[in-house]
């Protein structure tokens, strides 16, 4: 029962169905209007004929005051004369109904009472005819009122039998219904061949889809054409390789993640372990001790962090935006900066335009405006220069910090924003680096309509460009 009940929601089960019925519909209107049409015209030109006859026969009569059996038989001369004597049967009654002559010589009805419709109506005043298919045979019979001075004084009935033109009736009808047979016959297979290839396309297609819900987003899905159907293929497979590159980076991330936590984590467990096990070790020892595992928590606490705002970032959590001044944001954040670069022996400077006034939340810009000035000091040796530069262009705020340090490969400019990804993972921890902090200044950025680059400066170093939209009017806040 089960199986059954699955076969008849099988999208094949529909489409086959739906084929069949709509040309069930259309052989039944054809086994059906053409033939009555063709009964119709039949019977029409029947029933005129002996109409026709049936008047011609009583209009012989009807110069006759009283119709007797001798006076009647002058429709043999009628039926003679106008060559109408192929009827099966041909009656003349008199005003009562009664057989006054009949053609038929074996069981004449002569002298009994004809009590056909036909010849009732006719007695009434009224041409009455009628003609039906019975039995492969085709009957048709007409009467009409013989008048003498506007007074019935009998009817003529006419009668035929018609087996030749039954039987070209019944071969049309015997035709439609063969090719009607043949038709249905090869509508049948022609749907069911075309729900099959339609729905083997679309079982690969839900294949597919089952396989990347398991967790193989290496599978695609081949199904050929440019139909519809294909047409999605394409769109799930460029969906699953987004998926699987999103998987990849997903691990990638996870596994980069739990490694940078896991560092400062062993440091400090490291450190630990060495005082409890050394009760005689040095107070100055001690404190050197306490003091790296207060700079690894630090660490720990940083990578904690900006964890944390990229989750909130992946998830579309963002702070109200309103109207920030960048040139005031840019001074705040050199005045922070100033201190560290004056330690390292490093030159910071910057030139800021004003109006420069875009929609977002202040700790994303102070965040993406620090990263960028922290990352070009931590990365630049005594006495190179940092400069920092703000202007407007072209319905953008443009934000530029470069500098002449270490600089980056040309290979690692398309990976630099990556989490975690490090062009020199010693020397980016050992300046105290996490590794996400490129990839939380590209989101912020990106999530209000932004963009920013990197790229190698000419004559060394690096030069990263932050481009975001101005805010309507552009006033200062």
């Amino acid at each position: 029962m089960a199986i059954i009940s699955k076969h008849k929601s099988s999208l094949q089960f529909k489409i086959g169905l739906s084929y069949i019925l709509v040309i069930a519909a259309v052989l039944v209107l054809l086994n059906t209007y053409p033939l009555i049409v063709s009964e119709d015209l039949l019977f029409q030109s029947k029933v005129e004929t002996l109409q026709s006859a049936a008047v011609v026969m009583s209009s012989s009569l009807s110069e006759l005051e009283e119709l007797s059996e001798e006076t009647a038989a002058q429709v043999e001369t009628v039926m003679s004369r106008n060559e109408q004597t192929g009827f099966s049967r041909v009656l003349v009654t008199d005003a009562a109904g009664r057989v006054l002559y009949d053609t038929r010589e074996i069981g004449s009805a002569v002298g009994s009472y004809a009590l056909m419709t036909e010849v009732v109506e006719a007695l009434r005043g009224n041409d009455a005819a009628h003609s039906a298919y019975e039995n492969g045979t085709l009957y048709t019979r007409a009467a009409s009122p013989v008048l003498f001075q506007n007074r019935i004084i009998g009817s003529v009935f006419v009668y035929e039998f018609d087996k030749e033109q039954a039987e070209i009736l019944g071969g049309f009808r015997d035709n439609l219904l063969r090719l009607s047979v043949g038709i249905a016959l090869i509508v049948l297979i022609v749907s069911l061949a075309l729900s099959g290839a339609l729905t083997r396309r679309i079982s690969e297609l839900l294949e597919a889809i089952r396989s990347v819900r398991e967790g193989a987003y290496s599978h695609r899905a081949e199904v050929k054409g440019g139909d519809e159907i294909a047409q999605i293929a394409v769109e799930f497979n460029s969906m699953t390789d987004r998926l699987q590159r999103t998987e990849a980076a997903r691990k990638r991330f996870v596994s980069d993640a739990s490694h940078e936590l896991k560092t400062p984590l062993a440091a400090i467990r490291l450190l630990t372990d060495s005082i409890l096990q050394n009760r005689g070790m040095e107070e100055e020892t001690v404190h050197e001790f306490i003091s790296d595992i207060g700079q690894e928590a630090e660490r720990l606490s940083r990578i904690t962090e900006d964890l944390l705002r990229l989750t909130r970032l992946d998830s579309d959590i963002l702070a109200a935006a309103e109207q920030v001044d960048l040139e005031q944001m840019v001074r705040r954040v050199i005045r922070t900066m100033e201190i560290l670069a004056e330690e390292k022996q490093i030159e910071l400077s910057y030139q800021a335009e004003a109006g420069c006034v875009v929609l977002a939340a202040p700790d994303e810009i102070h965040q993406v405006i620090y990263n960028l000035v922290d990352n070009a000091i931590k990365y630049s040796r005594s006495g190179c220069f940092v400069q920092v530069e703000l202007r407007r262009e072209n319905g953008c705020a443009v934000l530029s910090v470069s500098d002449n340090g270490i600089g980056i490969p040309e290979g690692d400019l398309d990976h630099i924003f990556e989490r975690f990804y490090r062009v020199d993972k010693a020397r980016s921890r050992s300046a105290g680096g996490t590794g996400l902090g490129l990839s939380i200044v590209r989101d912020f950025v990106e999530k209000r309509g932004g963009t920013v680059t990197a790229a190698c400066r000419a004559g060394g170093g690096s030069v990263f460009t932050v481009r975001l939209p101005l805010a309507e009017g552009g006033a200062a806040v």
